[in-house]
């Protein structure tokens, strides 16, 4: 049977798409292209034991999210949270680090649009 083998692109509205780019390349240290958007290879993710691509629905009234009132939240694997959430606090990105869990380190952020960002160090699983 055919298949889906992985996530091809996030494309989502912005009031300000240039800024916005500009700002997860700034803050999040995501490679900006010369064509005006960001490519995440799946090298580096590989590489990282526990790494892996979550595709779960939530429940409708899931208070996860907030303080966004978007239907989505944005997860990022990272490779070093705590120097993402220096380089976020530089920028006058305010963070909720969350406890960690068995699966890794978690923190919360917003993007300047109201979108929420999981940011994720992976910790290998077994």
């Amino acid at each position: 049977m055919a298949r889906v083998i992985g996530v091809g692109g996030i494309f989502f509205k912005s009031r300000d798409s240039k800024a916005l780019t500009q700002w997860y390349a700034d803050v999040l240290g995501m490679p900006l292209q010369d064509w005006g958007g960001i490519l995440l290879l799946p090298e580096p993710m590989a590489a990282h034991p526990g790494a892996a691509t979550v595709f779960a629905p939530f429940k409708h009234d899931t208070t996860y999210f907030e303080p966004s009132t978007k239907d989505f939240m944005i997860n990022l694997a990272v490779d070093d949270l705590d120097g993402i959430l220096a380089n976020c606090a530089k920028h006058g990105v305010e963070a909720k680090v969350l406890p960690p869990e068995p699966n890794g380190k978690f923190a919360h952020i917003s993007d300047p649009d109201g979108t929420r960002i999981e940011l994720w160090e992976p910790k290998p699983m077994s």
